[in-house]
This record gives C-alpha cells, sequence and structure tokens, in this order.
C-alpha cells in the first residue's frame, strides 16, 4: 500500500481540513458588503495575531513579496541598512535592498549561530549613517532563532528602523510586535498560518509609518500607505485580492483564537523538542546548538551520507517529505519541518523515515529508544510549557 504523504517541510505546511473545506466554497465578489465586512474581521485577527494596535497590510505575494514592500517603502534609494546574514534568507535581503539602490552594509554571522546586540553595535560604530536593520526571525535554512527582542530594544532608542522577517515565527514562536518594539513585521501565509502560498502580510510601527510618509513612494502594486488608508478608511484592500485565500485566512484566525496563542506556542515548543531529542536520539548532529527556531529542525547528516538521496528514500519509501540543506550545506543537512498543522505522531511518523532512510544511503544508527526519546521529550514540554516570553529567542539545551 502506498504510505500516507506527510509534508514535513519549511513550508508549504499541511491544511487543517476546515481550511481546506473553506477553500473550496463559492466565489463572492470582494467589492461587496459581506466580503468587506470578512475584511474586518480579518483585520481585527491580524492586529491579534501580530501584537499590535496598528494596520495589518495584506499582499497577494508570497513572504519575498512582503520583504521587497518593506525594503521599497520604508528606505530611500542610496540609504544605508545593515543586513544580517546568517543563512539563505538573510541573503535575500541583501539582494533585495541591493535591487532597490540601497547601499547594504552585510553582517555576515557563521551559519548555525545568532546574531548579537554586540554585533549590530559594532556595525553601527563603523557604518554610522545605517537608517535600518534587516534580519529574519527564524531563519529557516539554517535553523538559527535570532534574538528579536533583544534586538528590538536596542533600536528602538535609536533612530534605526528595525525590519524583521517573520514568515517562519509568525504563529509559531512568540513575535508580540507593539511590546517589543519591532519596527516592521511581515509573514507568509503557508507556514504558521496553515495556508496555501499567496498571501503574505505586513505591520509597521507608528514611527514606521511616519518614515514611510517621508519616502518617496517608488511602488505601484507594493504600496503600503495606499493599502493602509484602504484598510483603515474602507476595510477592503488597494487591488484584487486572492478571495479565497482571505477567507481561508478568516478560518484559521478562528482555530488560532479558540487555541489562544499560548496553546500554539506550546504545541510549537513541544514539537520542536520532541523532533530535536528524536535526531540525537539517532546520534545525529543539530546544526543550531542554542538559539534554535521552533517549528523547524535543522539536522546534520554523518559523512558518506547523500542528502539529497535520503530525501528521496524518505518520500518513496515512507511518504514523508522533507527538506534539504541549501547553498553550502546542500546534500549535507535535512531540515525536518513541523509547523503549522503538524501533531505528534506526524513528527514521529517523520522520525522513523529519517532513520530508515538514512539506513537505506549508507548511514548508521544503533539506537532502539530514539522515538520513546522523542514522545518523551514531546510529553514533558507539553507539560512544563516553552521559556517565559523573554527567553524566547535564548533557547539553550
Amino acid at each position: 500500500m502506498t504510505p500516507k504523504t506527510r509534508l514535513l517541510t519549511p513550508g508549504p505546511t499541511p491544511l487543517p481540513e476546515t481550511v481546506r473545506l473553506t477553500l473550496a466554497m463559492d466565489m463572492v465578489h470582494h467589492r461587496k458588503p459581506g466580503f468587506t465586512a470578512l475584511l474586518g474581521e480579518i483585520q481585527t485577527g491580524l492586529r491579534w495575531l501580530f501584537g499590535t494596535g496598528q494596520p495589518v497590510i495584506t499582499l497577494a505575494c508570497s513572504g519575498t513579496g512582503a520583504m521587497t514592500a518593506a525594503v521599497g517603502n520604508l528606505f530611500a534609494p542610496g540609504e544605508q541598512v545593515l543586513v544580517v546574514e546568517g543563512g539563505k534568507f538573510g541573503e535575500r535581503w541583501t539582494e533585495i535592498a541591493s535591487a532597490h539602490g540601497l547601499d547594504a552594509v552585510v553582517l555576515s554571522v557563521p551559519w548555525g549561530q545568532a546574531v548579537t546586540v554586540e554585533h549590530i553595535q559594532k556595525a553601527l560604530a563603523q557604518h554610522p549613517d545605517i537608517k535600518g536593520v534587516l534580519v529574519q526571525a527564524s531563519e529557516t535554512s539554517t535553523g538559527v532563532l535570532h534574538p528579536v527582542r533583544e534586538l528590538a530594544a536596542f533600536t528602538r532608542e535609536r533612530d534605526l528602523m528595525l525590519v524583521v522577517d517573520g514568515i517562519s515565527a509568525v504563529g509559531i514562536s512568540p513575535c508580540p510586535m507593539d511590546e517589543w518594539g519591532i519596527d516592521c513585521l511581515l509573514t507568509g501565509s503557508q507556514k504558521g498560518l496553515m495556508l496555501p502560498p499567496g498571501l503574505a502580510f505586513t505591520a509597521l510601527s507608528a514611527r514606521a509609518w511616519e518614515r514611510v510618509e517621508r519616502v518617496d513612494p517608488h511602488h505601484f502594486y507594493f504600496n503600503l500607505r495606499g493599502e493602509r488608508d484602504k484598510i483603515v478608511g474602507a476595510s477592503q484592500t488597494l487591488f484584487t485580492p486572492p478571495i479565497n485565500l482571505l477567507m481561508g485566512l478568516h478560518t484559521c484566525l478562528g482555530i488560532f483564537r479558540e487555541t489562544t496563542l499560548e496553546g500554539v506556542f506550546r504545541h510549537q515548543w513541544a514539537l520542536t523538542q520532541m523532533a530535536r531529542a528524536g535526531a540525537r536520539g539517532l546520534g545525529l548532529e543539530l546544526l543550531a546548538k542554542d538559539h534554535y527556531t521552533w517549528g523547524l529542525t535543522s539536522i546534520l547528516l554523518p559523512a558518506g551520507v547523500d542528502g539529497s538521496r535520503l530525501l528521496q528514500a524518505a518520500a518513496e519509501r515512507y511518504g514523508v517529505v522533507m527538506a534539504g540543506g541549501q547553498d553550502r550545506l546542500k546534500g549535507r543537512m535535512v531540515r525536518m519541518g513541523h509547523m503549522g498543522h503538524v501533531d505528534f505522531g506526524d513528527v514521529l511518523a517523520g522520525l522513523a523515515a529519517l532513520a530508515g532512510a538514512l539506513a537505506l544511503t549508507g548511514g548508521y544508527s544503533g539506537s532502539r529508544d530514539y522515538l520513546e526519546r522523542a514522545l518523551a521529550a514531546y510529553e514533558g514540554a507539553l507539560l512544563d510549557g516553552p521559556p517565559a516570553q523573554g527567553g524566547a529567542q535564548n533557547t539553550q539545551e
């Protein structure tokens, strides 16, 4: 019998049944009162999810589109920004900033390690004209969780915008925008929000909106000022939205409300501890030793094991689809996603597939209790809960 397919990737993620049913509903018109009322409810839910009193802009694009919109609306060509490059998606910030004519100062961090406030201070001492810091909350190419709360405490006391890619953090780990003092927080639909790709979201602080007002707009489509005015004035979008995705989002936000953010974070934290314990139980090394992200576990492979072949074996033999390493880590690492609509049974299946595929591709593990270790870690983390919000960015084992 063909095994059930389990999607354990860092996006797209599995969809709850209620969301799939919502996506299949009849089409409605996006300029009629019923849909406008729906958008109003969505806006309320998004502000709650982001932890902000500011409007949350909805864009029809991938998360990269939201990154592009943030750069193009917050900074004028020629201005200098500091980009934290600790993985593939940090490099994407540099590419976007350079494409918009910004002077991108690169702060390189070894893959698998987190940036520190001291790193930022040293860069600013050398480049005092920097106007903003661009960073990932969760760098999914490495599995690192950058200390966003500490960075925000530093930047909010200065004329310095903190722009955070929360594509793999919002709805997965704590990132309360207003409480922490983040100037721009963005995310995409296909990860913690449990939707297909195609929607992105951006929220700006009050002082970030002041900066947007001073920057001459050079976007027709990614016009955050125009989108904000439409949301606030008419509970509408500036352009035609992906209607079915927004209807699905409404359902997802209802799931979050019912579960509570505390419940969501407790679940995601427990799955993270489960995956890490299971991988260690197999005798495998984890790339991110501390400051590790929730919802993704980056697992290094032994020498001589081809990661591409292992992933193929896991998918074909066990029905478990995982992701590999990127760039310099291609073929050397497995990235097991466990964000969004994933439960402990899915992660157990993923660990079993990892062990089986490892044996099929030349690796070896003598462990006989890695699943028991994983389940014990899950139950313990579910009982104890995640670290206090202040420690959410400094998780260590």
